[in-house]
C-alpha cells in the first residue's frame, strides 16, 4: 500500500526539520562557547561557533543570553562577542532586534546580571526611552548596577524639589534601594538636612556590639599564626568561655563589651581601648537567624585578620596597613537557624608611621546585592547581642 503526501504537508515537514536542525546548531554553538578553555587550543572552534550564531540572526539571541547563566568569565567573553556581533549585523542589515523579548530578559532577575546589563546598554543605544520604561521599577533589583541607576534617578528628582515635605519621601524611597556608599551618604545628608533621622548602621547591617579580649602578643608578627586562649577553645570544638581569664601580652585579660555608634560600624580599638603596638585582639558576637540561609559577611580593616563562623575558620588575610574601605572583603557563608557565633581576630604590627596607627574593623551581614540582612530579633536598631554564644 502506498501513501501519498500533499506538497503542503511535505513543505511543512521539511520546514519543521530545518527548524529543529537550526535549534540544534544554535545549542551546539552555545555549548562550544560555554566550555571554551583558557589558551588558544579551541579558539578556532569558538570563532566558528560565533560565526554560526551570527548567521542565525536574532533568533539566536535569547538562547545565547540564557547561556550566560553560571558561565565562566572566559565563556562570558565569547558569549558577549557573539551577542555583539549578532546585534551589529542585524542593525547594519536594517533589521530590528526583538525589543519586547529583550526588554523582558532585562527585567528577569533570575538571569545573569552581566547579560541583563549587556542587553540594556544595547537597547539604550538605539532607544533612549528604554531607561524611562525599565529603570524606575529596579529600585530593589537583584543587580546592584540597576539599583544604582534607579536610586540616581530618585536622588536627581528629589534634589530638584525645594520643599522638604515633598523631597523627603523621594529620598526615603531612594534610601530603601541604595547599596552604594556614596549614594547612601548623599541621601543621608539630604535627609538630615531635612531634620530626618537616618540609621545608616542598620541600613547596611553593621554588627555594632561585640565582646573583645586582649591584647595578646603579636611582636614580630608571630601572633597571626599563634593560637591564644579563645582560638584554642575554637580549635578544640568549643565556644569561647565568656567568663574566662587568659594570659595576655600585658598580664591577665578578660572579655569586655565594646560597641560603636559610628554610622559605618567602625569598631576603633586604638581610640576605644588602646593602640597596643605588636598586639592582637579577639572579638565575638552572636547573630540570630530565623532560618538556614546563605549570606555574605563583608568587612573592612587595615589590619591582619581571621574570621570564624560557628567555630569554622572561613577566611584570613595577613596584610598590614593597606587601604581600608567599606566591603573591602566579601566572605560568603551559611548561617544556621538560631544563634550564630562570629569570632574575629585582628592583629596590629609595630610600625610607628602615622599611616600605620589604625587598629579597627567594620563587619556587616548582607546579601549578594549589598542589602542588609538583619538578625531575626532586629527592631528599630539592629539588636546584635554582644558577647560570645552561651
Amino acid at each position: 500500500m502506498r501513501f501519498f503526501l500533499s506538497g503542503t504537508i511535505v513543505a511543512l515537514l521539511q520546514s519543521g526539520l530545518m527548524s529543529f536542525a537550526c535549534a540544534d546548531a544554535t545549542s551546539d554553538s552555545i555549548a562550544v562557547l560555554r566550555t571554551v578553555q583558557p589558551g588558544a587550543v579551541d579558539s578556532a572552534e569558538a570563532r566558528k561557533a560565533v560565526d554560526q550564531l551570527t548567521a542565525g540572526g536574532s533568533k539566536s539571541l535569547l538562547p545565547l543570553l540564557n547561556g550566560f547563566h553560571d558561565a565562566s568569565p572566559l565563556a562570558v567573553n565569547w558569549l558577549r562577542n557573539a551577542f555583539e556581533q549578532i546585534a551589529d549585523a542585524e542593525t547594519k542589515a536594517g533589521r530590528k532586534l526583538p525589543q519586547k523579548e529583550l526588554e523582558a530578559f532585562v527585567t528577569d532577575q533570575q538571569q545573569s546580571p552581566f547579560a541583563r546589563r549587556l542587553v540594556y546598554e544595547t537597547l539604550k543605544r538605539s532607544d533612549a526611552s528604554v531607561e524611562d520604561r525599565l529603570i524606575p521599577d529596579m529600585l530593589l533589583d537583584a543587580s546592584p548596577e540597576f539599583r544604582r541607576d534607579a536610586v540616581a534617578r530618585l536622588i536627581k528628582e528629589a534634589s530638584g524639589v525645594e520643599d522638604a515635605a515633598k523631597s523627603t519621601p523621594l529620598y526615603r524611597k531612594a534610601f530603601t534601594g541604595a547599596v552604594h556608599e556614596d549614594q547612601v551618604k548623599t541621601i543621608a545628608e539630604a535627609l538630615r538636612t531635612n531634620k530626618e533621622e537616618v540609621d545608616i548602621q542598620r541600613h547596611f547591617g553593621f554588627l555594632s556590639q561585640w565582646s573583645i579580649v586582649g591584647p595578646f602578643d603579636n611582636k614580630e608578627g608571630k601572633g597571626f599564626a599563634t593560637a591564644f586562649g579563645p582560638e584554642l577553645e575554637i580549635n578544640a570544638g568549643k565556644d569561647p568561655d565568656p567568663q574566662a581569664e587568659y594570659d595576655g601580652q600585658l598580664g591577665k585579660v578578660k572579655w569586655q563589651p565594646i560597641a560603636t555608634t559610628d554610622d559605618y560600624g567602625v569598631v576603633d580599638i586604638a581610640k576605644q581601648i588602646e593602640n597596643y603596638k605588636g598586639s592582637l585582639m579577639y572579638a565575638t558576637t552572636t547573630w540570630t537567624s530565623d532560618k538556614d540561609q546563605q549570606v555574605e559577611i563583608r568587612l573592612g580593616t587595615p589590619n591582619s585578620w581571621k574570621l570564624w563562623v560557628n567555630g569554622k575558620l572561613v577566611f584570613e588575610r595577613e596584610e598590614y596597613h593597606r587601604s581600608s574601605q567599606l566591603d573591602q572583603y566579601r566572605v560568603p557563608v551559611t548561617l544556621n537557624a538560631g544563634k550564630n557565633m562570629l569570632m574575629f581576630k585582628i592583629c596590629q604590627n609595630e610600625q610607628t608611621q602615622d599611616w600605620a596607627q589604625r587598629y579597627q574593623f567594620q563587619i556587616r551581614v548582607c546579601n549578594s546585592t549589598g542589602s542588609a540582612i538583619l538578625p531575626a530579633t532586629s527592631t528599630a536598631r539592629s539588636e546584635i547581642k554582644s558577647g560570645v554564644q552561651q
